[in-house]
């Protein structure tokens, strides 16, 4: 985690203002440039014709004018009784109601309709408006007074009954019956509209097989019909399905639209299949829609998320020739930046320019700039962005909440990252603590006290927020909240519990978890995979990966992310090698830069470092910064300084405002005795201002955040601390324990690099948790942001075995469980 500051400008420009609430007038006739009440004239006090006054109203209210729509009220009411005589005026004006969403208003006109008056289309006008109001069920009880009125119901009032249906509890309750209302009514088929709300139906209550019976089942299939199923199975992670309906349908002759392309980017954004995306954006010029906002965003989207050659090129062209950009297209081309990694500075630079275009960043937005400034480890400008989601009442969504804690978190600003986590939880969760002992407080209370509804989003984001800074109790509150309130059953609250448990070090707990989820999808998978390969269970982790295959669950490119690093953390090279190609071959997932630096990372750990330069020069395109700075860390463990130099020089190149490379450099010529060329590289830091990272441990006792820093005597208990580590020194000396002086790299006598080792901060860690855990069976839990220095791993082996304690150490790259003066990692990491 790189410190370059890519400080926003003191000028950026402040989000464009939100638009003030609007407040919806009275009936009164008003001036449509004044908006003060208007004095009648005599021409305005006359009657209206009936069909005159119809079709004033329609067009209203296809104009979704509620401000005419109310002065025509207004007038009806002054110069006749239209509204109790003529059931095509009181139809219109109570569709006109609906459609502008005032749900009251239009009670009031249905309400003070006759009973003769009220006919099929009032009552289907009114159970729409409160489809689309959010009363579903309200509009099932007025479809069930519709048939006990006589009225046999249309096309139209069964669409806004499946629609109803829409809701989870309502579609299984009345989902069937509706279904049979249909088929009794004969529109089974035959009618396009109540086919779309079937395929809706089914599709948003999880079931897509009864979603294509009503498609297999329509006699004419239009466009509309082709691209709903094909948006529900992308929709829902049905990619390879939505791409063969797709393909079914051109065979049918039926010419695409702009929703159907924009459906299949994200189809083939999902399956990661580049080249059928190409195929799209070829059609969607033949057709002439690339200029279309859906099909343009998605293009930015999907040629972003490639991973492949000059695609984040591609998209940038895409965006450019976009004839108007929106929040959308703005955050797809954020989040492409962002995901790859090596360009967060231009994100940075992009946000000023969407500002400067007046365009206000949505929550998702925000998420993907806080994302980028982790990767940077600028906590300054991470700062920034925070006050901007603060300014636009974003800052408590929880994809943002969850972005301000990993973004603190990985900036080593733990303090603050627990703060963001605790405004997260409390904002969800309330602030008082959840006593789970009988203390009387039932999960109606805790629900009834919160801000928002409690959901299985809710819980899955708040365990993931938990994970990112290490809270492991809050994590466990969160866990038997989810079982109380039934959630533990989701598939998402699950996979976060896995990588909640797994990232805090709690390997059996996750595997617990993982056994005890009622499905697996491939997250849940890939979570477990990783877990076991970073607590160096690789063997295991390959053992699940093989399950996984035979469970038929389809691996993505991030399974084998999972499955390439844990060959790298044990050095099976050869069955790292048989999964690359294997992921190609068997699987059809082309791979992405951060697949060749799993690759480069398994042959430069296992010592073969021209082969791993040989294999970037193979590669199909230019390789980017993560790939060289893989490379040079290989030179650096083996001490290669001939391709070492290669590769600090193309990261240099990349990203001349990156410090690891400068650093790494100064290292391989420390190691080599080359003071001279230390001096100069580090000269060369010191005039581009680049910082090295300072090195980050940190302990939870008793709910609190202990953090410590080399050569740190800020704590309250410093002078016990040191006492009790200068004593474990003493101790493990006696066990044969060796400094290893060679890792400092400064010019300096050897006592004093003795002395500058033995103040890291993970032995200062260590011994705080020696004197606050006191427990013999409990674990000593310490997390660092960098990567555990050859001495410091050495000397808490040596404790561990000195005092009896199993020591578990997470740095930025794997988990060390070590015991007995054994190590997890095998003395490979």
């Amino acid at each position: 985690m790189a410190t370059v500051r890519a400080t926003l400008p003191a000028n950026l420009p402040p989000p464009p203002p939100s638009s003030p609430p609007t407040r919806t007038p009275t009936p009164t006739a008003t001036s449509p440039r004044h908006g003060k009440p208007l004095a009648t004239t005599p021409a305005e006090n006359a009657a209206l014709q009936p069909s005159e006054a119809a079709s004033l109203l329609t067009a209203a209210a296809r104009a979704r004018d509620l401000r005419l729509g109310r002065a025509l009220h207004a007038r009806l009411l002054r110069t006749g009784t239209l509204l109790e005589s003529d059931s095509v005026v009181a139809n219109s004006l109570l569709t006109l109601y609906s459609k502008c969403g005032a749900v009251a208003a239009a009670r009031s006109v249905f309400d003070g309709m006759p009973d003769g008056l009220r006919d099929l289309v009032s009552w289907t006008a009114m159970a729409s408006c409160l489809v689309r109001n959010g009363a579903e069920a309200e509009a099932l009880r007025m479809f069930g007074e519709t048939l006990a009125a006589g009225l046999r119901p249309n096309a139209f009032t069964l669409c806004a009954a499946a629609q109803a249906c829409f809701v989870r509890e309502l579609f299984h309750s009345t989902g069937g019956a509706v279904l049979g209302m249909v088929f009794k009514m004969g529109l089974w088929g035959t009618d396009v509209s109540v086919g779309c709300a079937l395929i809706d139906m089914f599709a948003k209550n999880g079931d897509l097989m009864a979603a294509r019976r009503v498609f297999d089942g329509l006699v004419e299939r239009t466009v509309v019909v082709w691209t709903l199923l094909i948006t529900r199975y992308a929709q829902d992670s049905c990619a390879d399905e939505a791409v063969e309906l797709f393909l079914d349908m051109l065979e049918n002759r039926i010419r695409p639209d702009q929703y159907t392309i924009s459906s299949m980017l994200s189809a083939c954004t999902e399956l990661g299949s580049f080249r059928l995306g190409q195929q799209l954006h070829s059609l969607a010029l033949r057709l002439g829609l690339e200029s279309d906002d859906c099909v343009s965003c998605g293009l930015v989207d999907m040629y972003a998320k490639s991973h492949i050659g000059q695609s984040m090129h591609t998209a940038r062209e895409v965006f450019n020739r976009m004839p108007k950009h929106n929040v959308m297209s703005w955050t797809a081309l954020l989040s492409g930046y962002v995901q790859r990694g090596s360009q967060d500075n231009k994100v940075l630079l992009l946000l000023c320019e969407m500002l400067n275009e007046g365009i206000r960043p949505n929550h998702i937005t925000y998420s993907s700039l806080l994302k980028a400034c982790a990767n940077l480890g600028d906590q300054d400008s991470g700062r920034q962005i925070h006050a901007h989601c603060i300014k636009s009442n974003l800052s408590n969504i929880n994809v943002v909440g969850n972005a301000l804690v990993s973004m603190y978190a990985e900036s080593g600003c733990m303090a603050e990252a627990t703060q963001a986590f605790d405004q997260l939880y409390e904002k969800n969760l309330v602030s008082f603590s959840c006593d789970f002992d009988g203390d009387g407080r039932s999960l109606d209370y805790l629900i009834q006290r919160m801000d928002v509804g409690i959901g299985t989003f809710t819980f899955a984001s708040l365990i993931s927020a938990a994970a990112s800074v290490g809270l492991l109790t809050k994590g466990q509150q969160l866990h038997a909240l989810s079982l109380k309130a039934g959630f533990v059953s989701d598939t998402g609250v699950g996979n976060s519990l896995v990588s909640m448990y797994s990232r805090c070090g709690y390997l059996e707990d996750a595997c617990r978890a993982f056994d005890e989820m009622n499905g697996h999808n491939v997250i849940s998978w890939t979570s477990m995979i990783s877990g076991l390969a970073k607590h160096g269970y690789a063997e295991r982790a390959l053992e699940l990966f093989h399950d996984m295959i035979s469970a038929g669950v389809k691996p993505n490119d991030v399974t084998y992310i999972a499955v390439l690093s844990a060959c790298s953390h044990s050095g099976l090279v050869k069955e790292g090698k048989e999964h690359f190609r294997m992921m190609q071959k068997d699987h059809g997932l082309i791979p992405r830069m951060e697949h060749y630096a799993c690759m480069v990372d398994l042959l430069g750990r296992s010592g073969l470092v021209k082969e791993a330069l040989d294999f970037i020069n193979e590669m199909p395109w230019k390789a980017d910064t993560l790939v060289w700075k893989t490379l040079l860390g290989a030179c650096k463990t083996h001490n290669n300084m001939d391709i070492g130099e290669i590769a600090a020089n193309h990261v240099i190149e990349l990203e001349p405002q990156d410090p690891a490379p400068y650093v790494l450099l100064s290292n391989l010529y420390a190691d080599a005795g080359l003071w001279d060329q230390v001096a100069r590289i580090r000269n060369a830091m010191r005039n581009k201002n680049l910082m090295k990272e300072t090195g980050l441990s940190w302990m939870h006792v008793e709910n609190t955040i202990h953090e410590f820093r080399a050569g740190d005597t800020s704590h309250p208990q410093a002078e016990e601390i040191y006492t009790k580590l200068d004593k474990l020194i003493r101790d493990i000396k006696g066990m044969g324990y060796v400094p290893d002086t060679s890792i400092v790299l400064h010019d300096m006598p050897d006592e004093l690099k003795e002395q500058f080792l033995l103040q890291h901060s993970e032995k200062i860690a260590v011994a705080f948790g020696l004197i606050s855990c006191t427990s013999a069976t409990k674990p000593i839990r310490i997390f660092k942001n960098l990567r555990v220095c050859a001495d410091c791993h050495s000397a808490l082996k040596y404790v561990s075995k000195a005092t009896g304690r199993e020591i578990i150490l997470r740095d930025s790259n794997r988990f060390h469980m070590m015991k007995d003066g054994e190590c997890s990692c095998g003395e490979y990491w």
